[in-house]
């Protein structure tokens, strides 16, 4: 197993290289960027994009040519600093190898508009990130694991036949309009005002008691994790109902009953620990997933400002070390979250030996 472990770490750094590499490139051929962003805001233009949309003139009335779209009335040195404050005036190749010697050790730098370092942006809005991935993971299987089993015991049953039905509709929802449907019943939206419907905790947060802080807290999550858990807990039960099926079918059940065993006994005795290996070791990749890729939308439609949030603010304002940073730190973070992913199918199933199969 150890050799299994190195080799997959050695990957690592190739995959992360080319996942780099790859995107780096992309954004050179990408209109605008940060100071196309900072024209645009002097100018009155918004955005850059309202000035590509505009035709702005791509030539400045100092005198000398400008390779940046709007950047009309402002004098050459001026763009020149702002490439040198920024970076740009290096070479592309420079400014790569500059970028991934700094992230080696860690260092994602500061964000161009906001004035902290990546790392402090990310800190600053995890927290609403871990209570999206981790309580929207756990609810999916505290729901998805039982249901799925009591499908697969009844298959074919109309208790089977009516929660899929149930569990169909659930999937084919999006999460946002979910999250819409839920503001518009319990937040106030037109029927009830049961749950807030912004923030993670209430103004007077810090003066309660620590059971009230709890409830505040929950109170609070409650819509928008219900929102996130939609999708996942439809495919989680439907995968742990077939892979029980698949379990029950096998001829180590049929001995177990044969010698008389209970059924409870041979569900939880025998086929339970078999048939949760993909359900349970898939858990932190699961996690990771909802942690990293949380909804925009829902982030948005809740008032919560967390990664999802983040990134596309990044990418709107081309604010590139936030941009390569995170992708840079969760790139890694994903490509290590496979690894345990695979430790865990071991410590589940001892017999599962993934050197020998390499």
């Amino acid at each position: 197993m150890g050799a299994y472990i190195l080799r997959r770490l050695l990957l690592v750094i190739p995959t992360l290289l080319g996942i780099m590499i790859i995107n780096f490139t992309l954004v050179q051929f990408v209109p605008g960027g940060p100071i196309e962003q900072i024209i645009a805001q002097m100018e009155g233009g918004g955005d850059v994009f309202e000035s590509i949309a505009g035709g702005g003139a791509e030539v400045s009335q100092g005198g000398g040519d400008s390779d940046y779209i709007g950047a009309r009335g402002l004098p050459p040195e001026f763009i020149a600093e702002l490439e040198r404050e920024f970076g740009f005036d290096k070479p592309p190749l420079e400014r790569f190898l500059t970028m991934m010697w700094n992230y080696m050790r860690f260092d994602f730098g500061e964000s161009y508009f906001r004035s902290i370092s990546v790392i402090d942006l990310v800190l600053e809005k995890m927290p609403v990130s871990i209570t999206l991935g981790l309580w929207s993971t756990l609810l999916a299987y505290v729901i998805s694991i039982p249901l799925g089993i009591r499908k697969a015991v009844r298959d074919g049953s109309s208790f089977d036949t009516w929660t899929s039905g149930a569990i169909i509709v659930g999937y084919a929802i999006p999460g946002f309009l979910f999250a819409i449907l839920l503001i518009v019943l319990f937040a106030g939206g037109s029927y009830w005002r049961i749950f807030p419907l912004r923030g993670l905790t209430s103004d007077n947060w810090e003066s309660l008691s620590l059971i009230g802080k709890v409830l505040d807290y929950f109170w609070h999550i409650a819509l928008p994790v219900f929102a996130s858990t939609i999708s996942a807990f439809a495919t989680l039960t439907l995968l742990t109902k077939n892979s029980f099926l698949d379990e029950i079918k096998k001829q180590y059940v049929m001995t177990a009953r044969a010698k008389g065993l209970s059924e409870r006994k041979v569900l939880y005795g025998h086929v339970f620990r078999n048939a949760m290996l993909i359900v349970i070791s898939g858990f932190p990749a699961l996690f990771i997933g909802v942690f990293f890729g949380g909804s925009l939308i829902i982030e948005t439609l809740f008032s919560l400002d967390g990664l999802g949030r983040l990134g596309f603010e990044a990418a709107v304002a081309r604010d590139y070390p936030v941009v390569f940073g995170t992708l840079f730190a969760f790139s890694l973070l994903g490509l290590i979250v496979g690894i345990v992913t695979d430790l865990t199918y071991v410590l589940i199933d001892p017999r599962i030996d993934f050197e020998r199969r390499g």
